[in-house]
Protein backbone atom coordinates (compact mmCIF):
# COMPACT_ATOMS: atom_id res chain seq x y z
CA UNK A 1 0.00 0.00 0.00
CA UNK A 2 2.67 2.56 1.37
CA UNK A 3 4.26 2.10 -2.14
CA UNK A 4 1.69 3.29 -4.14
CA UNK A 5 1.97 6.71 -2.97
CA UNK A 6 3.56 9.53 -5.28
CA UNK A 7 7.68 9.45 -4.64
CA UNK A 8 7.65 6.36 -2.26
CA UNK A 9 10.95 4.27 -1.73
CA UNK A 10 11.71 1.89 0.65
CA UNK A 11 14.91 1.49 3.01
CA UNK A 12 16.42 -0.96 4.88
CA UNK A 13 15.71 1.04 9.13
CA UNK A 14 17.50 -1.13 11.74
CA UNK A 15 14.91 -4.41 11.57
CA UNK A 16 12.02 -2.56 9.65
CA UNK A 17 11.46 -1.54 6.06
CA UNK A 18 11.07 1.97 5.77
CA UNK A 19 8.88 4.10 3.63
CA UNK A 20 10.05 7.62 3.24
CA UNK A 21 9.38 10.19 0.36
CA UNK A 22 12.34 10.24 -1.71
CA UNK A 23 15.24 12.31 -0.19
CA UNK A 24 13.02 13.03 2.71
CA UNK A 25 11.52 11.94 6.21
CA UNK A 26 9.96 8.28 6.37
CA UNK A 27 6.54 8.16 7.14
CA UNK A 28 6.06 4.20 7.36
CA UNK A 29 8.14 1.31 9.04
CA UNK A 30 6.95 -2.67 8.41
CA UNK A 31 8.27 -4.93 11.12
CA UNK A 32 7.26 -8.34 9.02
CA UNK A 33 7.56 -10.23 11.91
CA UNK A 34 5.48 -8.62 14.31
CA UNK A 35 2.59 -7.87 11.40
CA UNK A 36 2.82 -4.34 12.44
CA UNK A 37 3.46 -1.00 10.81
CA UNK A 38 4.65 2.20 12.47
CA UNK A 39 3.18 5.71 10.82
CA UNK A 40 4.38 8.99 11.68
CA UNK A 41 0.76 11.11 12.46
CA UNK A 42 0.21 14.19 13.98
CA UNK A 43 -0.51 14.11 17.55
CA UNK A 44 -4.28 14.71 17.02
CA UNK A 45 -4.53 11.83 13.91
CA UNK A 46 -3.18 9.70 16.22
CA UNK A 47 -5.49 10.38 18.92
CA UNK A 48 -8.38 9.69 16.49
CA UNK A 49 -6.93 6.60 15.13
CA UNK A 50 -6.62 4.79 18.13
CA UNK A 51 -10.05 5.78 18.99
CA UNK A 52 -10.82 3.58 15.52
CA UNK A 53 -9.59 -0.20 16.44
CA UNK A 54 -8.07 -1.70 19.41
CA UNK A 55 -5.50 -3.07 17.28
CA UNK A 56 -4.03 0.68 17.48
CA UNK A 57 -1.72 2.50 19.65
CA UNK A 58 0.82 4.95 20.32
CA UNK A 59 4.88 3.40 20.13
CA UNK A 60 5.40 2.76 23.32
CA UNK A 61 7.93 5.08 23.77
CA UNK A 62 9.21 8.68 23.09
CA UNK A 63 8.51 8.48 19.55
CA UNK A 64 4.99 7.72 20.13
CA UNK A 65 4.75 10.84 21.64
CA UNK A 66 5.77 12.27 18.89
CA UNK A 67 3.07 11.08 16.80
CA UNK A 68 4.54 7.73 16.08
CA UNK A 69 1.46 5.43 16.01
CA UNK A 70 1.43 1.54 15.95
CA UNK A 71 -1.45 -0.26 13.10
CA UNK A 72 -1.40 -4.05 14.21
CA UNK A 73 -1.93 -5.35 10.53
CA UNK A 74 -3.66 -8.65 11.86
CA UNK A 75 -6.42 -6.98 13.74
CA UNK A 76 -6.75 -3.57 12.02
CA UNK A 77 -9.43 -3.47 9.10
CA UNK A 78 -7.55 -2.85 5.20
CA UNK A 79 -9.48 0.64 4.78
CA UNK A 80 -8.41 1.94 7.89
CA UNK A 81 -4.85 0.88 7.51
CA UNK A 82 -4.53 2.40 3.69
CA UNK A 83 -6.11 5.95 5.90
CA UNK A 84 -3.63 6.01 8.60
CA UNK A 85 -0.78 5.45 6.02
CA UNK A 86 -2.25 7.94 3.57
CA UNK A 87 -2.82 10.50 6.47
CA UNK A 88 1.28 9.82 7.45
CA UNK A 89 2.22 10.09 3.66
CA UNK A 90 0.20 13.81 3.42
CA UNK A 91 2.16 14.95 7.04
CA UNK A 92 5.56 14.25 5.63
CA UNK A 93 4.94 15.38 2.23
CA UNK A 94 3.62 18.48 3.68
CA UNK A 95 6.36 19.22 5.77
CA UNK A 96 8.58 18.32 2.44
CA UNK A 97 7.12 21.07 0.75
CA UNK A 98 7.31 23.97 3.68
CA UNK A 99 11.00 22.77 4.10
CA UNK A 100 11.14 23.84 0.20
CA UNK A 101 9.52 27.16 0.75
Amino acid sequence: MALSFDGTITKPHFDRTAFKIKGKRIFATLHEPSGTVNLMLTLALQNIFCKMSKGIHPVANKWGEKGWTTFDLKIVEKGIIQEGIAAAWKEVSSEVGKQLQ
